[in-house]
């Protein structure tokens, strides 16, 4: 019995010694978690370089075959159709690589490394904050991209360096706000294939549907109206005035109520789903 008694209380000894006895670590702000799972996201393209791909081949693919195939048809010439081409193409390939956001997501979560991060004492929207920024890194990479190509290929914005900047700001804000809607795909759906079936779904009709590539002066009327109430097609005007100097209008006002209306209605419907077991 005595025996018993002193392993008993050698285990308990045991167990104490190993736990911590010191103040209980305080939670990490809320800043400094987003920067925590930003870098995990860049980790990961770090070892998974093919990540890249979307944001480097695709834009430049997009860009030349568009340029050269229908430049001389549209415009006369393709260097005359990339000017009126380029900041279009630029927003049309951003607003297209937004949906591996989702995709990336549900990977992580089918492998249950999310099942740890909701257990964490964190600020809960870091984990998924964190990889929207990254991911907004890795549109500036495809914008960078793309500008370079088209100052080779002989595009030339009017409005110079502040102009394109303010373009391309305005569109890297619309695009973090479109993401949340594709991470809500990215919790709900099954695979990552059925995020890209749904996201495209939505993508090919609002990109196509606008006036990326043509005036839409020369569409019949309905598609006409189709296309005037297409986010898109608000984001594209805006990014043209401001790269060649040009007044906006009201276009920048309507692509920051889309944008607005987005984080609005999809972040809350993120955070819900996230804080849920799917």
């Amino acid at each position: 019995m005595s025996t018993t008694i002193s392993e008993s209380a050698v285990s308990e000894v045991a167990v104490r010694s190993v736990l911590a006895s010191g103040q209980r670590p305080q939670a990490p702000a809320p800043g400094q978690a987003v920067r925590t799972f930003a870098w995990r996201a860049v980790l990961k393209i770090k070892h998974v370089p093919m990540q890249l791909f979307d944001v480097t081949a695709f834009p430049i693919m997009f860009t030349l075959l568009f340029t050269y195939l229908f430049g001389g048809a549209l415009a006369g010439s393709p260097r005359e159709y990339l000017q009126f081409l380029m900041p279009g193409i630029i927003v049309m390939n951003v607003v297209m690589i937004t949906m591996y956001t989702g995709m990336a997501l549900n990977t992580d979560i089918s492998k249950g490394i999310f099942d740890r991060f909701r257990s964490l004492p964190i600020w809960r929207p870091a984990v998924l904050v964190g990889m929207l920024v990254t991911d907004t890194a890795r549109y500036t990479v495809a914008i960078a991209v793309m500008l370079t190509l088209g100052t080779v290929l002989g595009f030339r914005p009017g409005g110079g360096p502040f102009g394109v900047l303010a373009a391309v700001a305005l569109l890297l804000v619309f695009c973090f706000c479109l993401s949340w809607a594709w991470t809500v795909l990215g919790i709900k759906a099954q695979t990552p294939e059925s995020v890209m079936q749904m996201s495209m779904t939505v993508l090919f009709p609002l990109t196509f549907a606008s006036n990326v590539f043509v005036d839409p002066a020369t569409m019949p009327g309905w598609v006409q109206a189709i296309v005037k109430v297409n986010p898109i097609t608000h984001l594209a005007d805006s990014s043209r005035a401001l790269m060649h100097g040009e007044p906006v209008g009201s276009s920048v006002l309507w692509v920051l109520a889309w944008g607005a209306f987005l984080l609005v209605v999809f972040a809350p419907m993120t955070m819900r789903a996230y804080n849920r077991e799917r």
